[in-house]
């Protein structure tokens, strides 16, 4: 089903004084990623790397997700991705994805529910996009800078090496890693686009060492999709798009504007995620929230991080 675009809805952000140069070939591909999709996950665990190590089962699921742009400026694009059950209709706000050209900073995962704003070293970043990637709630996930790269009619762009936390599909099995080392890489294809996670799962420990467990290949497949009803998602959009513009403003005085940002939440960030999903909700059925509401639910989970590196971290 096709919609009528949706208002964007705007973020106040200083941007790079570089933003208005980013190349508009860029900007195409990061904008093809808007559209209504069937998308498959898959996950599979590679080369052990330590002794004794029993390879985890692949593992496969799917979705129905609508993405949609929220932001659109000439160096800073903002994707929105939204779930849509087809039989129940139910809707999920998922996750977010941020593309700013020539970011001066980004933040990254320093330490357990920890994030840490650093400058992006200008060899890096020049020419580059930064893609920082959001929780449901609009918390942060991780951050990777890199080129597009447009070759015989394909573009893709890959990230620099980067740290994340757990996935949701492993936080509630796993115990013996606690981080990510990652790079991603996003094709856009003639169906869609494709997302590549080249993984590499590792302990970090508090005395700076770190013990590399597994590599994991991880393909995320966006495919065009025809005959899906995704009207639940644009209608909780509509009810819901300033609330969600709120929080990300809050998330912005951490991770944009300060030093980066501490959860005071168990690793599922449910304690957050639970009390913003119920304020949208209100709004969805006609109700109304305060600033103050959203301020309580910030002020009790997240406080800012130490701008001193970790131990090991890096």
């Amino acid at each position: 089903m096709k919609h009528a675009p949706i208002a964007l809805a705007m973020c106040l952000v200083a941007l790079p004084a570089a933003a208005g140069d980013a190349p508009a070939t860029d900007r195409e591909a990061i904008l093809a990623m808007q559209g209504e999709y069937i998308v498959d996950f898959a996950f599979d665990e590679t080369v052990a790397l330590q002794a004794g190590y029993e390879r985890n089962p692949a593992m496969r699921s799917g979705a129905d997700e609508t993405v949609i742009v929220i932001e659109d400026r000439p160096g800073r694009i903002v994707l929105q991705h939204i779930l849509v059950d087809a039989k129940s209709q139910h809707v999920t706000k998922h996750w977010r994805q941020d593309w700013t050209y020539e970011a001066p900073t980004r933040f990254e995962f320093s330490d357990d529910q920890t994030w840490t704003v650093r400058a992006v070293p200008a060899a890096l970043g020049e020419g580059a996009w930064t893609q920082c990637v959001y929780e449901v709630s609009d918390a942060p996930r991780y951050c990777g800078t890199g080129r597009w790269e447009h070759q015989g009619g394909i573009s893709t762009w890959t990230s620099d090496l980067s740290w994340r936390p757990l996935p949701r599909r492993e936080y509630t099995k796993r115990e013996d890693y606690n981080a990510l080392s990652v790079v991603n890489r996003h094709t856009i294809t003639p169906n869609g686009w494709t997302h590549e996670q080249f993984n590499t799962k590792v302990r970090r420990n508090a005395d700076g060492t770190r013990v590399e467990l597994v590599r994991e290949f991880g393909f995320n497949d966006y495919q065009k999709a025809d005959g899906i009803d995704f009207s639940a998602a644009y209608a909780y959009w509509d009810a819901t798009r300033d609330f969600w513009a709120r929080v990300r403003s809050r998330w912005d005085g951490f991770l944009r504007d300060g030093t980066g940002a501490h959860l005071k939440t168990k690793i599922d960030g449910m304690a957050m995620i639970i009390p913003l999903f119920t304020q949208a909700s209100t709004l969805e059925e006609g109700g109304a929230v305060s600033d103050g509401e959203i301020d309580a639910v910030f002020a009790e989970w997240v406080e800012p991080a130490g701008s001193t590196p970790v131990a090991g971290a890096r």
